[in-house]
């Protein structure tokens, strides 16, 4: 705990050290649900240290590229990889603000306490499918990654329609390990971090085998934003080596 708030302090000394932003702003923020436990721990210290705001909406990656791509405005986008390069090309993203800020695979979580299916081989994953009386994941119609990875995955094991019945999708700002907490469901696969973030719940392993996933998630500033220099100082930090730390704690890769 004492080396967690030392970390949080670095931060914020971090920031206050930061070139002489303009004066207080209200930063908008989009960004997925991937990464929203760690962006939520990073957002109020630089608040704190920054003196600006952030107003974040959160959603799937695919959900806030389509909203970017009807007109709607941030200032700062954290989407993954495909989201970001898919505004790039379409000139949404300022020129040489890409980030890339941290990754994670695609695993499976149960209820604390529960016993923990063998998933070490694809046929072994397949069986404990059929074998569990429900799951969840982000429904792919949201375009959530995870989602959308796992029905292919689904179908690759030739079990999608099977699954069906058994298959219960979280709202789509919600997080499937909810519904493992809750009873709802018995296995939840999704973002190994999103499911440390939920208490309650045990991450049994990664997708196993050529079915692994790993989905990189980059931030950019928007190319029309009005606090372009706020965000750059936003993104800086989520780039930091203190930042990067917390979301190693958060379960995420960082290089």
């Amino acid at each position: 705990m004492v080396g967690f708030v030392g970390r949080i302090a670095a931060i914020a000394a971090f920031l206050a050290l930061q070139a002489d932003l303009a004066g207080a702003a209200e930063l908008k923020v989009f960004s997925t649900i991937g990464v929203k436990g760690a962006v939520e721990q990073l957002a109020p210290e630089f608040e704190k240290a920054s003196g600006h705001k952030l107003a974040i909406t959160w959603a799937t990656a695919a959900m806030l590229v389509k909203r970017v791509e009807a007109g709607e405005a941030a200032d700062v986008l954290i989407l993954t990889r495909a989201g970001i390069e898919t505004l790039s090309k379409d000139g949404k993203i300022a020129p040489g603000s890409q980030a890339p800020l941290a990754s994670s695979g695609i695993a499976v979580a149960v209820k604390a306490g529960a016993p923990k299916p063998d998933i070490s081989t694809p046929e072994a994953l397949k069986q404990a499918l059929l074998a569990a009386k429900s799951i969840t994941y982000v429904d792919p119609a949201s375009g959530g990654a995870s989602g959308v990875y796992f029905a292919k995955v689904l179908e690759r094991l030739g079990i999608a329609e099977a699954m069906k019945a058994k298959t219960k999708f979280p709202a789509p700002s919600d997080n499937p390990a909810n519904l493992v907490v809750g009873g709802e469901a018995e296995l939840a696969v999704e973002q190994k971090p999103e499911a440390l973030d939920v208490a309650g719940t045990e991450v049994v392993g990664f997708l196993p085998g050529d079915l692994s996933q790993v989905t990189a998630f980059v931030a950019g500033v928007e190319a029309d934003s009005k606090n372009a220099e706020a965000a750059a100082a936003l993104i800086k930090l989520l780039q930091s080596p203190e930042a990067a730390a917390i979301f190693r704690v958060h379960g995420y890769d960082v290089n």
